[in-house]
């Protein structure tokens, strides 16, 4: 369906991700398999750590901060892909489509600053203990955990906007069961896109120096650690991080997934790619598990 300008459009078409009914039911059940598993993963986490005060640590502070982006996340595009699989419907509102770009890229955005908190975190609790307590106390461990919200905030704002303001006439069918930016952008029929492009690689840059000082917190925690010559250290702070650094490596791993979609082509289609994107957050919540037993 061919429209004017982005006006005239009330809503988008999403991708189907099958043709029969059958198969619609099956990707149904599937989403809700995962939706509820990561609902009770993250429940429990959050129920925990809530009430029990000696979990009121900075580690479980961020952990639970983590679990409800997760939470977030996995809420921004599961319940209407089970709407429409279930319905066999492929139809979004514009408004809806847009608080679907909006909460996507905020959870994703203030969850991959928390990550890199998180390593900070640790790298503190290893190769500094003595100055843990002022470098991370109660006050400022909130002003951490509000910044990593606040990024994502602001960030989301700033592209969500750009992206509804350009003029679009390719139609309103998006190839891609959820609303994502790239597909917004293929409707275009102004050049304006590629200033969001150039957003879009700027928050790719972000997304880099986050993994950058990721990895360079736990070179420093191995490099302390293997200076140590207890075993029981070792045990210690190896059973702390590398819960937390699988989890790091599984979010950076389909992120990375994740911003190839963002930056790929607009004819290139992906949609095998972003179901991976969804699948990982069952696996993300036995990591969490792990984080939450280990410490």
């Amino acid at each position: 369906m061919q429209m004017s300008n982005s006006s005239s459009i009330t809503q988008f078409l999403l991708l189907a991700l099958a043709d029969t009914q059958q198969m619609q039911l099956l990707h149904f059940w599937l989403f809700l398999g995962i939706y509820l598993a990561a609902l009770l993963a993250s429940g429990l986490i959050i129920t925990t750590i809530v009430c029990d005060h000696h979990l009121h640590t900075p580690m479980y502070l961020f952990l639970l901060n983590l679990s409800l982006l997760d939470v977030g996340s996995i809420s921004t595009t599961l319940p209407k892909a089970m709407t429409n699989s279930l319905w066999d419907t492929t139809d979004i509102s514009y408004s809806g489509c847009g608080a679907q770009l909006f909460l996507i890229f905020f959870f994703l955005s203030s969850e991959c600053s928390l990550l890199t908190i998180m390593a900070y975190d640790r790298y503190v609790a290893i190769c500094q203990p003595l100055h843990y307590g002022t470098l991370l106390g109660s006050r400022a461990c909130v002003h951490m955990a509000a910044a990593a919200w606040g990024s994502g905030f602001f960030n989301s704002l700033l592209h969500t906007a750009n992206t509804l303001s350009l003029p679009l006439c390719q139609g309103n069918a998006l190839d891609q069961f959820f609303c994502e930016i790239p597909q917004i952008l293929r409707l275009s029929c102004s050049h304006s896109y590629l200033r969001e492009i150039g957003l879009l690689h700027f928050s790719a840059c972000l997304v880099f120096g986050c993994s950058v000082s990721i990895v360079l917190s736990y070179v420093q925690i191995f490099r302390a650690v293997l200076r140590n010559p207890s075993e029981q250290g070792w045990y210690k702070a190896f059973s702390m991080c590398l819960p937390h650094l699988a989890m790091v490596s599984l979010f950076l791993s389909t992120g990375n997934t994740g911003t190839f979609a963002h930056l790929k082509p607009p004819s290139i289609s992906s949609p095998f790619l972003d179901l991976v994107v969804e699948l990982k957050d069952a696996l993300k919540k036995l990591m969490q598990s792990g984080v939450s037993q280990q410490q």
